[in-house]
């Protein structure tokens, strides 16, 4: 049965729900407008907070390398300015012009008894009668660098004058310091922060602005042209150190949002001021609205997009990447086929390279001793039968705990002795038994001790030494470097042999060399 939902609906079911639809939009929309002003406002607060810890660090930072250059001029003057305040001075002041630094050095040397004095300041004056100066105030300061600080206005310009003095023993007096343009202060801030909608100032303890985008206002009571109250200065009642607020730019006739924090160093007590504009909010709620509307609509579409094209690229990247794998993997499992055939075919030849040898010498020593002595011919038979079935069955990996190549060098040591008995020597020193748990390559004792006796002269004159020392991190065998004069052939067989066993196991590989008499291969111990 077909439902013709055109007839279904009445018109006022129709009319209600296209209200409630409006209703629910009008609503949605209003709530996330609000949503929005109150983020944008939210932002701005958060962006005019950073902006004013950003302007109050760096003129901070300016008024302490002003501080920085007194305390500079106090120690070379107080170590010996008597003789060198000039040259003092005259360096200083070439050295200020190159790096572009604010202060320009001064001093000013009054001879008590003569009357003459001797200046290099243009604004000396002040040193004649300073109290009756109509032109010039001074700064009040407890800063603990007691310097001194005045304001003088000379030609339309005003100067920071900060300067110490030093009575001499004649009771001449030495005055020295630095001047700062305000004129060069204000331009200096000018071309450092150059940011279109926050601006800042300085002024002093007594109200006196020292610097202001605005030159006209720098000299002048901030009083006077801004509607700062004694109020807004009180900054130790707040929690945060500073004061914040809503006022009227004297500067650009705009609503800002100002903050005030107390400007302190050795030789400067003020304050600073940094004004944020604060960016009008779009009133049309409606094109907030329709954007708002048309955004959520464009995101939704593309994250829709997005998310179908991702799961299908993602699924087609994840299987070739199981195809990668897959065929990494066998390559990997054939490779260390390869590597673990390729050092049991070594072990093997070592073997064939071993027995005959070995059995041929063996059974030499053998037949000399049944002639000789039976009881040490049957000893020595017992000996050879262990070592030749440690030889036969050799272990899965081609590692072994170091007790079983202690014990199996122990026993060829005993055949080697009734071969060499007085031309050779052997010790066994174990330093931590806990390391016999621990394993090393097969016949790698075999392997180093025997290469000891191929290499080396073994006579009764030259008895030939081996000590093998059981450590915490390997095993170290030594012997007595006294080598052959005639080359032996396949010498390195068997230190190749070791070296591939512990590249294999992605071991450091053993280290071998001469330290004075004694020819040393250190075996690292393995898991």
């Amino acid at each position: 049965m077909i439902i013709n939902f055109k007839h279904a609906l009445s018109k006022k079911s129709i009319y209600i729900t296209a209200l409630s639809a409006c209703l629910i939009a009008v609503a949605a929309f209003a709530v996330l407008s609000l949503l929005i002003t109150e983020d944008s406002r939210k932002n701005t607060d958060d962006f005019a907070k950073k902006t004013f810890f950003r302007k109050y660090e760096s003129i901070e930072h300016e008024f302490r390398n002003i501080e920085d250059y007194q305390y500079l001029l106090r120690a070379l003057i107080q170590k010996d300015g008597l003789k060198n305040y000039k040259d003092y001075s005259s360096v200083l002041n070439e050295l200020n012009k190159k790096r572009n630094l604010l202060p320009y050095s001064w001093y000013y040397y009054e001879n008590t008894v003569s009357g003459k004095t001797d200046s290099n300041n243009p604004l000396s004056a002040i040193f004649n009668n300073t109290q009756n100066n109509e032109n010039s105030l001074v700064l009040k300061n407890n800063g603990p660098g007691h310097f001194k600080d005045l304001l003088l206005t000379k030609k339309d310009s005003m100067y920071w004058i900060s300067y110490d003095s030093l009575v001499l023993p004649d009771k001449n007096k030495l005055y020295y310091g630095s001047t700062v343009s305000l004129d060069d202060l204000h331009q200096y801030f000018i071309n450092v922060d150059k940011s279109s909608n926050t601006y800042a100032y300085v002024f002093t303890k007594e109200g006196i602005c020292i610097t202001h985008p605005e030159k006209k206002y720098i000299g002048k009571n901030i009083f006077d042209f801004t509607d700062i109250k004694a109020n807004d200065t009180l900054t130790s009642k707040t929690e945060t150190g500073y004061t914040k607020g809503t006022a009227v730019s004297e500067y650009l006739g705009v609503e800002v949002t100002r903050f005030i924090k107390p400007l302190k160093t050795d030789n400067f007590d003020g304050y600073t001021v940094v004004n944020h504009v604060n960016f009008i909010i779009d009133e049309n709620l409606s094109k907030i609205k329709a954007y708002t509307v048309y955004i959520f609509l464009a995101a939704l579409f593309l994250i829709v997009t997005v998310f179908i094209l991702f799961q299908r690229a993602t699924n087609l990247a994840y299987q070739e990447k199981e195809k990668i794998q897959s065929e990494k993997n066998l390559l990997l499992i054939e490779n260390e086929k390869m590597h673990k055939a390729e050092v049991i075919n070594q072990l093997q030849q070592l073997k064939n390279n071993i027995n005959p040898h070995f059995l041929f010498n063996s059974l030499n020593s053998l037949y000399m001793l049944i002639g000789i002595n039976k009881e040490n011919a049957q000893k020595f038979t017992m000996n050879l039968s262990k070592i030749y079935r440690y030889l036969i069955v050799p272990p899965k990996d081609n590692i072994v705990p170091v007790s079983q190549e202690i014990k199996f060098i122990q026993q060829y040591m005993e055949l080697l002795k009734s071969r060499f008995d007085e031309e050779m020597k052997f010790e066994l020193i174990v330093n931590a038994p806990e390391s016999l748990e621990k394993r090393i390559p097969y016949l790698s004792l075999q392997i180093v001790t025997e290469n000891a006796t191929k290499h080396n002269i073994a006579t009764i004159d030259q008895p030939l030494e081996i000590i093998i020392i059981v450590d915490e991190d390997g095993v170290t065998v030594k012997n007595t470097w006294q080598p052959k004069t005639e080359p032996v052939q396949g010498e390195k067989f068997g230190i190749d042999y070791l070296n591939q066993v512990y590249g294999y196991f992605k071991n450091n590989l053993l280290h071998i060399s001469v330290d004075g008499e004694y020819f040393v291969c250190f075996l690292p111990l393995m898991e």
